[in-house]
């Protein structure tokens, strides 16, 4: 099987670039938000609790959007449709990775009642855009 993310888009999604991650509501209406990433092979992993919107979105469809553009240059973006599996984080590893790789320090202390997932996103179509 060939590779989902040629290099231009491997360094986009391994750099500090955000992603707008688009999830479908109860009534068919889309959620966005705004988030971290981490790129695992071909997946892209993002952390969200079972509380939040795209949490119970992605619990009940699966099917999900992910727009990154390059902070330093937004010309340069990959939009990611596909599926997420969610994974419970219980150790709250993915959110401790994040904040390393986006802040250089380790996030502030969670309650340990909160739920963390790992939404690990499988494309289906990549497409990037450049200038």
């Amino acid at each position: 099987m060939s590779e989902l993310f040629n290099e231009q888009i491997r360094k986009l999604l391994d750099g500090r670039n955000f992603a707008t991650v688009a999830t479908l509501n109860r009534d068919g209406g889309p959620h966005t938000s705004l988030v971290w990433i981490a790129r695992e092979g071909d997946t892209v992993l993002f952390s969200t609790t079972a509380g939040r919107q795209k949490g119970r979105n992605l619990a009940r469809d699966p099917r999900v959007s992910l727009t990154v553009f390059d902070t330093a240059n937004p010309y340069r973006t990959v939009d990611i449709r596909g599926t997420a599996e969610l994974i419970e984080d219980p150790e709250k590893a993915l959110p401790h990775e994040l904040s390393q790789k986006y802040l250089g320090e380790d996030p502030p202390p969670e309650p340990e009642e909160v739920l963390r997932l790992i939404a690990r996103v499988t494309p289906q179509k990549v497409t990037g855009f450049h200038i």
